[in-house]
């Protein structure tokens, strides 16, 4: 079921719509401030495996988690550093991942994750009316392995189909620039990939941050 949250209406019966299927262990579609999203309950090992299923993707490419507050963030890691801290208030909600050790107490399966995972904060209403309900997600592009990543939930639908129970639709995405990607795990953050945020801003954070350069 497709739902336009660009009305009012509309959005209030996606969004509540959205947060059962989650709860159930079915996938959903949502809007980010990047691309469309194609979600998961994060502690849901059967929802996360049709979400890899669903994509064309295996185990060795595990889903990043999206959080709907910076708090949600202290109960998933092992131990957040002072500069990971930083970025996070900072850039968050925004276009920064962080790879972070994840607490080893946690009762969840996304993959090969050695120990660590990638976890973001989107800047977008919906998302985040989401996940403040649901609680973290494993969330990856919408989109099947080896295709563009979908801008609308429209293009989404036409890819993953009868795979995802919801889609919400919010227009299409204004940036498509992907998140930039910090790993705060070592002992100086090291910068993964380079997106939306660019290191000069990062370093105005935390000077420390390592570059492809260095």
């Amino acid at each position: 079921m497709l739902y336009d949250c660009r009305t009012v209406a509309d959005r209030d019966r996606g969004v509540e719509a959205a947060v059962d299927a989650v709860k159930r262990g079915d996938l959903v579609v949502l809007p980010t401030d990047t691309v469309y999203g194609l979600g998961a309950d994060a502690f849901k090992p059967w929802a996360v495996t049709a979400l890899l299923e669903a994509k064309g993707r295996d185990r060795q490419m595990p889903p990043p988690v999206l959080v709907g507050t910076r708090a949600t963030l202290d109960g998933l890691v092992f131990n957040l550093p002072d500069t990971a801290r930083d970025l996070v208030e900072a850039f968050w909600p925004g276009a920064l991942t962080i790879v972070v050790e994840h607490a080893p107490s946690l009762q969840w399966d996304l993959g090969d994750l050695d120990g660590t995972v990638a976890v973001r904060m989107p800047l977008h209403p919906v998302a985040l009316e989401v996940l403040r309900e649901t609680g973290p997600m494993a969330v990856s592009s919408a989109n099947l392995t080896g295709q563009p990543a979908a801008v609308t939930a429209e293009e989404a639908r036409s890819q993953l189909g009868f795979a995802v129970s919801v889609y919400l639709e919010a227009g299409e995405c204004p940036d498509r620039t992907p998140s930039t990607i910090v790993d705060v795990t070592g002992t100086v953050p090291r910068l993964l990939r380079a997106g939306a945020i660019p290191l000069s801003k990062l370093r105005d954070v935390v000077p420390s941050i390592e570059g492809p350069e260095d």
